[in-house]
């Protein structure tokens, strides 16, 4: 998989991805996450900020987006649980699958280990098949943190000083 900076000009394909995204994830029991949300602002808002990515495999075809952010993230501050680790991190948010292959998180999380070993995540309580890929991926649950409109979602945790 090839991992770059989103393209501005493919701004509505990475709107129309995160809705059927969304729309996968009401399909197999999460209603919740993502209700809410404005798609075309939060792209519109990782690209200007330079934050948003793609993945994509040999063929060219687009795998998947997510942001990539630097931590500290303000919604980790305060977590029902534990970190594993204090030390610098990077943080994985709004990661969605175009579903066209398997291990779109795997490859994100591998490019992403190489830039910060240490990575945080977090998911909605019914998002099992992100759970899911996460613990392939190598991540660990560590506890509840809240959003700053005060939703709970299942906080993980990946980094190389994990027992």
């Amino acid at each position: 998989m090839t991992i770059r900076p989103c393209d501005p000009a493919r701004e509505e394909t990475y709107v129309s991805l995160y809705r059927n995204a969304r729309r996968f994830m009401a399909e197999n029991g999460n209603t919740e996450q993502w209700r809410d949300k404005d798609f075309a602002r939060e792209v519109a808002e990782d690209l200007a900020s330079g934050v948003l990515y793609e993945g994509r495999n040999d063929a060219g075809e687009l795998l998947g987006v997510f942001a990539f952010l630097p931590g500290p993230d303000p919604t980790y501050a305060e977590i029902e649980g534990s970190w594993a680790d204090d030390s610098p991190y990077r943080v994985l948010h709004r990661v969605a699958s175009s579903f066209i292959e398997p291990g779109f998180i795997s490859g994100v999380t591998a490019w992403a280990a190489r830039i910060c070993p240490h990575l945080r995540i977090d998911t909605h309580r019914d998002n099992l098949p992100m759970q899911r890929a996460l613990a392939a991926a190598g991540f660990s649950p560590r506890g509840i943190i809240h959003l700053s409109n005060g939703e709970p979602r299942i906080a993980f945790e990946r980094t190389d000083k994990q027992p």
